[in-house]
């Protein structure tokens, strides 16, 4: 039987204060949709972990000693649930997700959180490198709008298309939170 984990990437309260300046997202109704999520998982008893980043650029809004690296409330863990810190973009390099995933004896992965061209897509390769079958939940999982390289922007939804198709084809099944199922 295969076991499963849900992985909340980077819900940190810097994301919400993006989401707050009125930055370009795509989809809406990200943080509505992870918290249920987690109540979801937390009540059939699938293992939650979330994995917050720590920039070590000290100016850095995102860093555990400042205000932004903060869980965002839709995304707080509760306690017993492991809680991985990163310093790079994907949540398994110089971390012990795998070997808490193992410990647990998770084989699937349900991915959510922030940002999905980012940390999310980078910890979704990883996982699938290190043989995790993943569940992307396309509506649960943050894009931000993108600078062009020619003074443009990039509109969040194109980025979360791109994005998205890119793993979705080769790396996780992309779902719906709706479409969930916790087994």
């Amino acid at each position: 039987m295969t076991k499963t984990a849900l992985i909340v990437i980077d819900m940190q309260q810097d994301m919400a204060d993006r989401l707050a300046a009125g930055r370009d997202v795509a989809p809406d109704g990200v943080p509505d949709r992870i918290a249920a999520l987690l109540a979801r998982a937390r009540a059939v008893g699938v293992p939650v972990l979330h994995v917050h980043h720590d920039d070590p650029n000290p100016t850095a809004a995102i860093r555990l000693d400042r205000p932004g690296g903060a869980p965002m409330p839709c995304a707080a863990p509760l306690a017993g649930e492991r809680v991985v810190v990163k310093h790079g973009s994907s949540g398994f390099a110089g971390t012990a997700l795998e070997r808490y995933l193992r410990d647990l004896g998770a084989s699937r992965l349900v991915v959510v959180g922030a940002v999905l061209g980012f940390c999310v897509s980078s910890t979704i390769r990883d996982a699938v490198a290190r043989g995790f079958a993943v569940d992307l939940v396309g509506d649960a999982v943050l894009s931000f709008d993108l600078p062009d390289r020619r003074g443009g922007t990039i509109p969040a939804a194109t980025v979360r298309a791109v994005h998205g198709m890119t793993l979705a084809l080769d790396f996780a099944r992309w779902q719906s939170a709706e479409a969930v199922v916790f087994a």
